[in-house]
């Protein structure tokens, strides 16, 4: 049971679009490009440094946005990107519920594992 102990829980969240059937979400990888821009100022950047090219990140963020309805970067052609409003509240709940999931999980498997 030593081994089970030492074991960390981890949750995959996503927010999904109840209105669509498409399997785009915003889970964690749309959320590392969203802290990402809200860090760096840019798409472009965000994407270098999760070592994706700028191509997908737009991409993904294209689909995210279609099927949430809603529009989560502000685009400024060379001056870079920001979240929008709706995008930096997403963004914000997303990543708190995120962290109280997996505070209950990991509280949950150790109690179960003893």
């Amino acid at each position: 049971m030593g081994q089970l102990q030492s074991l960390k829980i981890g949750v995959r969240l996503s927010v999904k679009n109840p209105t669509t059937s498409d399997k785009s979400v915003f889970g964690p990888g749309i959320a590392a490009l969203c802290q990402g821009v809200r860090e760096c100022g840019s798409l472009n950047a965000a994407a270098k440094n999760m070592r994706m090219a700028y191509s997908k990140a737009w991409r993904v963020i294209k689909e995210a946005e279609e099927t949430l309805g809603m529009q989560l970067l502000l685009r400024d052609g060379a001056h870079g990107s920001s979240l929008t409003e709706d995008g930096s509240k997403l963004l914000d709940a997303y990543l708190a519920v995120e962290e109280r999931l997996n505070e209950e999980a990991q509280r949950l498997y150790e109690e179960m594992v003893g």
